[in-house]
Formats: C-alpha cells, structure tokens, sequence
C-alpha cells in the first residue's frame, strides 16, 4: 500500500483535511470555514482526524519497511564510493606531494582547457584536485549522490581523446543521467535498483571530447521542485549560507560548483531547473533551445510530456564555459549518435559579435513581485547595457496569469500530476514536496469546487488549483498543445513588434530558506514561462544582497497580497551577502546570441566594479 494511495482516494473529508496542511491555499479554506455553520466546521473536523489516524495507520506496512531497505543499500553504495575516492586521493597524494591543487583550482575553464593541452598540467593532477575538493565540500554540503569510480579508469585511455575540446577536464553531472552501472533516481525509491545499462548521449559525447564525468549530484524528489532535498540521499546546502537552499532540480550541481567542487556541471531544465539553482548559489547556468542537446539517457518522471519540454544545459563559474560546453556538445559525434538533433554546430562568430542590441527588460513579470536585490540587479545592468551602446526598451509578458494556469500547470500535469503520485508510491515524502503535493491527490471535483470557493479569498491559489484538475480528454489536450502553439506565435509576433533581440528580466532570488519552494511554486514565474515559449534563457550572477535591500524587504507586499506574497518575503528575508542574478532570453534556436549577452552583461558588471 502505497502512503499516498489513501490521501488520493479516501472520503472526501479526509483529503479536505489535506488541503488544510497546504499552506498554498490554507489562508482561503481557513476563510471559508470560518463563514460556515460551527456544527458543520466541526463535523468536518472531526471527522477527518478519525480519517487522517487510519491514514497513518495505513502507510507503515511492509512497503516501507521495503522502502527502508533500499534506502538503506542507496546510501551504502554512496558511502563506498565516497570512501574508496577517499582512499585513492589520499594515495595519490601521498606519491605527488608536488601538485599544486590550489593554483589548479582557481583556473578558469579556458585557462585550464589550454594548459592540458599544452602539456604545463596533466589530466591527473587535475582530476585528483578536483576530487580531493568535491570530497571535502560533499561534507558540509551533502551535495553528492556517489562517486563515479569509472572515472578513476578512464584516466588510464584518456590520451585517445586527447583532441577533444574538453580534453583532461573533470566534469559533474545531475543524477538523472545516464551513466553505466549507475543508478538514476530522479529520489524516488521506485526507481532504486535500475541501473543504467550504457551512457547517456551527452555523457558518451562528454567522454568523447576528453572530458571526465566523475561524480553525479543531488536532486530534489521527483525532480518537480526546486528545493535540493529527497529520502533517499537527504538535504543539499547552499554554498554561502547553510541555512538556505541550494535550489533545485539541480542543486547538487549549483552547490558544487558553487562551492568550487566543480568548474563545469551538466544539469536539466524543465522550470528552471537549472537557472534557479545558478541564481542561488551564484554561478552562471544556460537553458539551451529544447532539442538543441540531446536528452536521450536522462531520466525523468514525466517522460511524454510536451508542453512544457525539458531541456539538458551545462552549468559553470563563467559564460564562456558554459559556451565551450557548448561548442564541444555540438559535434558530429552527437549528431550521430541521436539524429532526432539538428546537426547545427556552435555559431562561435554570433557568440564573439560586437552588434549593438535592442534588448528588452522587466523588472517584474506583474505575477510575482521581485525581491528588492532582483529588481535592482535588473536596473543596474540595464544601466550598464545602455552605457555600453545598446538600446534598452520596456517589455511585459503577454496575458501571464492566464497562462501559468491554463498552460504551464495543465501542461506538466495534464494527467492531474496521476504519474507524480504514482511514481511516488512506496517512497516517504520528503518534507520539503509535501505542502506541493498535498493539493495533487485530491479528486478531482473537490479540486474545482476548492478552486470555486477559493476566488474571493486568492485569485492565483483558485486559479492554479483549477488548472491542477489537468486537461481531461485527449481532445483536450490536442487543445492545450494548440494553445501552447498559439502562444509562442503570439509572443514572437510582440518580439517583432518591439523590434528586441533579446530580453532581460530577473530570475528568483536570493536564495530561500529551507521547506518554502515547496509552499511556493508561484515564484518561479520567472523561469517557468521560457519553457513553455521554448526560448534559451541563461543565468549570470551580478550582483548580492545588501543592508539596504533587505530594510526595503521589510514593506514588500506583493502583486496580490495573498498568501503566496507573505510566504514569498519570508522565503527571501536574511540573504544578506548571497548572490543575485539577471536572466537573458533570446527567441528559439538563437542559442548562441543569448549566450553572447549572457557574456557582455557579466564583462560588464565585471568592469563596474574594477
């Protein structure tokens, strides 16, 4: 029996109870019992806690005593791996006590690419710096799900791919790829004890280019939130402050890097899987076209879903690593190996142009009200952008309430989030998913009569629990794409009437405090609508919290002063120091011209504060 079989299809007044731990649409369904008859509220009461006791009762069952178990084997295999690493480090070192590991560890990409290769470094002094650091970070970090040991060999033949453009450099990856005889969870136990039986493409291409995939990195359970926490593997902290998130889905991968464990990660992007946690742990992280890179070997718990397509990127200290992966990505060698990819090799001449843009900005999406830091990092780059000779116009989305609803909830959970649960079952919940979740199991007619009640009290909560019910019919769903579809045509006809190449806008940020992203799936409106629009957008940091931003947080109130906007200031407050970043877009398949603003904006900022 699975712990959320009974939340999913019980009585009715038990899943209200659900909804009452939400803390999303709490605020609403408090008003409204409130309102109605005492003897009823208390009938309801009452009789969901008597429900809610066999609940509990009902989960501890033999499936999570199996659960249990696997975990358990999970975390071993983890533990020998980090030990074995250990141990190996600490042989080489013992025999090269002349390796500089701190000079190696403060080489930018370029810098390094361009020592290996011409022979002042070797590919083992660097991979043993690297490891001994990722080991030591994963400690106070808990950013690791295991060590690749593969890697160790793959030093030994290494030399044949000596031509590559990644050649001699360690790289990480997000835990949802493929690597052979390596487990893919995505956190959920359902999928423990299925390991990879060859490499995913990207991880192929990797190994083909020189480069070393040497450790795979924390997620989040189920890979649809954006706090680095899952049962199996626990907790990631954020690199600049351990009370905070790392942010997620790929957050082993922010913090990592983020720490210096790392100098090129590859992560996976579905609503800003990989921008969030770059604006978080302040690197710099690219959501390339969907298609663009293979994404054949990833994992995910929504595989055929296509409103909202996921997308593999890289993530990296610098823009201009983020463009050599890149460049050394797009090869024939993955072209080969999935022809679904338009062969299209890196533009490195739109990459290195000079061509003044006409860029459009937002300082808010009119959805969710940027903390003071975003809002100022988009002001202050806009500045520099002007300064450097680029014309600079106001930009809003088009119809964004409407659409986060009907298009972008009702696309990634089309099937009323039934493949969610499912791929849920047998797993404990984390804490940090179940305020998510809670409104996902309830039937469907309680969702919309909820979702009616709710309008006088929250707009967005009645709105979005609407859009949780799903599509329905396949005929509707034919009618979402279509939707979807018409969107995209809408928002480049604006582009065009604008007359912009680009668009700048903020991102999320700073980052949160523990168990709010879960509460807080409103926030990331910010990213969630490129996917849905298809558009490369990349992350730079440029910018941390100050005194002064976080005196203005204090008066923040939000777009709809409701429950989402009291939760969204309490998720941000004490980011003093922390990074903050902006977001560059461009239009489909014009990858490389956002990678080159992503560039000017961080060369920018760089010289302002020379």
């Amino acid at each position: 029996m699975s712990p959320l079989k009974p939340a999913a299809h019980t009585l009715s007044i038990s899943v209200f109870v659900f909804v009452l731990a939400s803390v999303s649409i709490m605020e609403g369904v408090q008003r409204y019992l409130e309102n109605v008859e005492p003897r009823t509220a208390a009938l309801f009461t009452s009789a969901a806690c008597m429900i809610g006791t066999v609940v509990v009762l009902l989960q501890k069952g033999y499936t999570q005593r199996e659960a249990k178990a696997k975990i358990q084997k999970a975390q071993n295999r983890r533990t020998d791996s980090l030990q074995r690493a250990e141990h190996a480090v600490l042989q080489y070192n013992k025999s090269h006590p002349e390796t500089d590991s701190a000079l190696i560890l403060t080489l930018s990409l370029s810098e390094l690419t361009k020592k290996l290769q011409e022979g002042s470094l070797n590919p083992e002094e660097v991979f043993y710096s690297y490891m001994e650091k990722t080991l030591d970070l994963n400690k106070d970090l808990n950013c690791c799900t295991g060590i690749l040991l593969e890697s160790f060999d793959q030093m030994k033949t290494l030399d044949s791919n000596r031509k590559g453009l990644l050649y001699g450099v360690p790289v990480s990856i997000k835990e949802n790829y493929g690597y052979k005889n390596s487990e893919s969870s995505c956190g959920v136990v359902i999928n423990l004890d299925h390991p990879a039986k060859k490499d995913s493409v990207l991880v192929e291409v990797l190994k083909k280019q020189g480069a070393i995939p040497f450790v795979k990195t924390n997620i989040p359970q189920a890979l649809l939130n954006y706090e680095c926490s899952n049962p199996i593997f626990g907790q990631t902290l954020n690199p600049h402050n351990p009370l905070k998130t790392s942010g997620g889905s790929s957050g082993g991968e922010g913090a990592l890097i983020g720490g210096g464990g790392s100098l090129l990660g590859m992560g996976s992007d579905i609503g800003g899987s990989i921008r969030l946690p770059a604006s978080f742990c302040g690197i710099c992280g690219f959501k390339p076209t969907p298609g663009r890179l293979s994404t054949q070997g990833l994992s995910s718990i929504y595989r055929g879903q296509k409103s909202m397509p996921s997308c593999a990127g890289p993530m990296a200290r610098d823009v201009d690593s983020l463009a050599l992966c890149m460049q050394a990505l797009l090869c024939d060698h993955m072209f080969s190996l999935d022809p679904t990819v338009p062969p299209v090799p890196f533009n490195v001449q739109i990459y290195q142009s000079s061509k003044r843009l006409r860029i459009g900005y937002l300082e808010s999406d009119g959805y969710t009200q940027p903390s003071p830091s975003m809002a100022r990092s988009v002001r202050e780059v806009k500045a520099l952008l002007e300064a450097a000779g680029h014309t600079l116009v106001p930009y809003c989305h088009l119809n964004l309430e409407y659409v986060l609803a009907e298009l972008v909830v009702k696309g990634i959970l089309a099937d009323g989030a039934t493949t969610l649960l499912q791929k849920l079952e047998g797993s404990p919940v984390d804490p940090s998913l179940r305020a998510q979740i809670v409104p996902y199991a309830l039937p469907i007619w309680l969702k919309k009569t909820l979702s009616f009640l709710l309008k006088p009290f929250s707009t967005r909560a009645s709105v979005v629990l609407g859009g949780l019910c799903g599509v329905g019919s396949i005929q509707d769903l034919w009618k979402q794409h279509a939707a979807v579809e018409d969107y995209i045509q809408e928002t480049i006809a604006e582009w065009r009437k604008c007359n912009i190449d680009a668009l700048l806008c903020p991102v999320t940020g700073p980052a949160y405090n523990h168990l709010f992203c879960g509460k807080l799936s409103s926030a990331a409106s910010y990213t969630l609508i490129f996917n849905l629009l298809q558009c490369p957008a990349g992350v730079v940091p440029v910018s941390t919290v100050t005194a002064e931003d976080e005196e203005e947080l204090k008066h923040y109130k939000g777009v709809y002063q409701d429950q989402w906007d009291k939760l969204f200031k309490q998720a941000v407050c004490g980011g003093e120091g922390l990074p903050v970043g902006v977001q560059c877009v461009t239009l489909p398949w014009q990858d490389e011209l956002c990678l080159r603003l992503m560039k000017e904006v961080e060369q920018l900022v760089k010289q302002s504060k020379a």
